[in-house]
């Protein structure tokens, strides 16, 4: 919102009530545009180089990288450097090995540094300049007192002051061994070797006064260390045999382990002596440094497995499929460790049993599937209980006292899925068209997932096998080629479209609903609990005939109208308020979404485009919540551009502000709600593929140069024609300001880094 229309609308709430004073540091006739100020221009830089090799008996490859991306928020980036070597021999005729590793060493800056939300809400009418000319660090904003003001400059002024970053060594690697097994054809056995490692060192310093409006803030300081590593060891014995040229057996037998381990450590310390000493020494800081216990960590898991399977085809036109699989996990609790679970699946090809004459169907396969999977995704000792310790008062001395933080569950067991796919894939038109059609359904039961406790209970969750879900859908994927080298010219085009419902179909003990969780039977995980915006109480005209004094006593003309969903009585007066009764369930899945693509080249141009759309759903926008929108005007935050309610009549997006009086409108979190739909084009290159003559006598093979757009358009988007704002998320429900977005794993548009439109120019060289 501009210098202008702030002003404006800080008048029409103080015409409501509220205070209106202006500073020595705001002037109405500054408009500052503070995002301007922050955003730099972010570039990301890629760059390999590889050398590979071999004969019929082995093959090797080494390559080096290194990549950078400088975000669009000043002194944050991503650096990588990676070596990346492989080996494959075959040592007689019946043993090879083989060896990768993949190494890396990455550094990520000030990631954990998000002053969007800041350049959002603060004051446009407030100057970033002294007198003298000079930047200012901080100034004073009406009630609000002193504030850190976010622009590059005085991000990039800090230097030694400021410093975020995290440094991390990682090794992947892995080891095979296959051998021939003598006597019988067909027989192998292939042992295979995974050792992992990561190391990351985290540091982090705020100098005194820096982003706070007190220059006597005291300094602060924490590092940690994690370090992580695991290995798995994978057992193979397969027999692969074709019997009479029809009949092929393919069995394989699997015996693995794996173990994970870990630990943290971490320290703090404020009253740092020197910028320069950062989070190098924190002894030297005038406060003792805290160890905080519940603040070190070590865990340590295991998983053991044991699979068959064995596949077999008949002519290449019946092919059958059997697997059965048992697991056991250190991190659920004794006697629910182990779980085992089938699966089957079986393929007909029709082309070739059926349809061999048939001109206009090229390929014809048809497939049906039944299997069972599992899932033990949680952290290592939820099963146990957890104390904390916590020092208080005993009479003129401090004791340290111990109180539950974590409760155990002796039950916790396997979640478990049990899934039915169907699919068709057909080729046609002489090869120009294929696609396949999809369709699945699956029930997962014993869901791992936090429950809820009352606070009663001390504790706020224990972790548990909460009911179960279903998830079921279509899909449909299409490519052809239009155009196949007429006159120079080739065209390439596929789409794929897919819907998916997810919904409980159970909870814990019985229930039917989890308000504090947001789960309810029968509707999606991911929903809104909401009160329902039906529009405005635009008159009072509106008010009388609708029963404003009766649903909402007190309010004014010109606030958010939601559904009532009470009664009414003989004469059609509402027989209650509007309350919490009156919130409804939402789910915020799309009808449909899906992506597309498409190719064209002539001689030695060509250009490609991807994309992605969805169609309805609801998208949940943070920015426009209450504490974005339209809460702030007591004090001198900026807003989101809304077009608000002004006078008796008008029909607007936003209510009045201020018209509920302070800083909490009600139902103001039904203005976050949008459309989710949205086309958009994600990347577009264009590329030139060299051919002239003087390439190979300079030693080069292929010669490639190309340039990318992406994320360059979004069409059809509600959202975007509102905010302007691309309408892909970028934050969790509860993180950074989006405080009033839902539960954390409903994906929203916050205020983390937006949506950037990138450019890429690059260069592919074989020699």
């Amino acid at each position: 919102m501009n210098g202008p229309e702030f002003t404006a609308l800080r008048k029409a709430s103080a015409a409501n009530g509220t205070i209106y004073n202006n500073t020595l540091d705001e002037n109405d006739s500054i408009n500052t545009n503070w995002q301007d100020l922050l955003y730099r221009q972010g570039y990301v830089t890629n760059h390999n180089l590889g050398i590979s090799g071999g004969s019929e008996k082995g093959n090797y490859s080494v390559s080096l990288g290194y990549y950078k991306d400088q975000a669009v928020i000043p002194t944050q980036w991503f650096e990588r450097y990676s070596l990346r070597t492989s080996l494959e021999q075959r040592i007689g005729s019946s043993l090879r090995i083989g060896i990768t590793s993949n190494t890396n060493f990455a550094t990520t800056h000030n990631n954990n540094l998000g002053p969007g939300g800041s350049a959002l809400n603060l004051t446009p009418i407030i100057s970033p300049y002294k007198a003298d000319g000079s930047w200012k660090s901080t100034a004073l904003i009406n009630t609000s007192g002193a504030q850190w003001l976010y622009t590059r400059h005085s991000l990039e002024a800090l230097g030694d002051q400021y410093i975020d970053q995290n440094k991390a060594l990682s090794s992947y690697n892995s080891i095979f061994a296959e051998v021939k097994i003598p006597g019988v054809e067909g027989l192998k056995y292939r042992a295979n070797i995974g050792l992992n490692y990561r190391q990351s060192n985290y540091g982090a310093y705020t100098g005194q006064g820096v982003m706070s409006g007190t220059p006597t803030t005291v300094s602060t300081a924490n590092t940690s260390n994690t370090i992580g590593y695991n290995w798995a060891i994978e057992n193979l014995l397969t027999y692969d045999r074709v019997f009479a040229k029809k009949h092929r057996l393919s069995v394989v037998g699997m015996y693995s382990a794996q173990q994970n381990t870990s630990w943290y450590s971490s320290m703090s310390a404020s009253d740092i002596p020197a910028d320069a000493f950062q989070f190098y020494n924190l002894g030297r800081a005038n406060v003792t440094p805290t160890v905080d216990p519940a603040n070190q960590n070590y865990t340590q898991s295991g998983l053991l497995s044991y699979m068959g399977r064995a596949m077999y085809s008949y002519n290449d036109k019946y092919y059958l499929t059997a697997t059965f699989r048992s697991d056991a996990s250190s991190v659920l609790a004794p006697g629910h460790q182990w779980h085992s679970y089938p699966a089957i699946s079986a393929a007909w090809n029709i082309k070739d049993d059926m349809l061999k004459k048939s001109t206009a169907i090229n390929a014809l396969k048809l497939r049906v599937g039944y299997g069972e999977t599992s899932n033990q995704a949680i952290n290592p000792y939820q099963t146990l209980g957890l104390l904390t310790t916590s020092p208080y008062n005993f009479g003129s001395t401090y004791s340290t006292g111990m109180y539950v933080t974590q409760l155990p569950n002796p039950n916790l067991g396997w979640e478990f899925s049990k899934t039915w796919n169907f699919g068709l894939d057909f080729t046609v038109l002489k090869n120009r068209l294929s696609g396949t059609i999809e369709y699945y359904t699956q029930n997962t039961n014993n869901v791992l997932l936090p429950l809820g406790l009352p606070t009663t209970s001390g504790v706020s969750s224990v972790t548990s096998n909460i009911g179960s879900t279903q998830n079921k859908g279509i899909e449909l994927s299409l490519n052809g080629t239009i155009l196949d080298n007429y006159h120079g010219w080739t065209w390439e085009a596929g789409v794929n479209f897919y819907h998916n419902e997810n919904k409980l179909t159970s909870l814990a003990s019985g229930q039917v609903k989890d308000e504090g969780n947001q789960w309810f039977v029968g509707h999606g995980i991911d929903n809104i609990f909401d009160y329902q915006k039906i529009g405005l109480w635009t008159s009072a005209a509106d008010s009388a005939k609708n029963y404003q004094n009766i649903l909402e006593p007190g309010t004014k003309v010109g606030l958010i109208k939601v559904l009532y969903t009470g009664t009414y009585d003989a004469n059609g007066v509402p027989t209650r308020q509007i309350g919490a009764a009156d919130r409804v369930v939402t789910d915020i899945q799309p009808k449909f979404e899906g992506g597309f693509n498409t190719r064209v080249s002539y001689k030695s141009f060509d250009f490609s485009l991807t994309g992605s759309f969805r169609s309805g759903g609801i998208l949940v926008s943070g920015l426009y919540s209450a504490s974005y929108l339209d809460n702030l005007n007591t004090r001198a935050n900026n807003n989101v551009k809304v077009d608000y309610w002004k006078k008796d009549g008008d029909n607007t997006f936003a209510p009045r502000p201020g018209g509920a009086g302070g800083d909490n409108p009600k139902y103001s979190t039904t203005l976050q709600y949008f459309s989710a739909s949205y086309l958009k084009v994600r990347t577009m290159t264009f590329g030139y593929n060299f051919t002239q003559k003087w390439l190979k006598p300079a030693g080069i093979e292929r010669m490639r140069v190309y340039c990318t757009l992406e994320n360059p358009f979004v069409f059809f988007s509600p959202y975007k024609n509102m905010s302007g704002m691309d309408p892909e998320t970028n934050s969790h429900g509860t993180e950074n300001t989006a405080v009033n977005a839902g539960p954390y794993r409903i994906l929203t548009i916050g205020t983390n880094t937006p949506s950037t439109r990138n450019y890429l120019i690059g260069l592919n060289l074989t020699f």
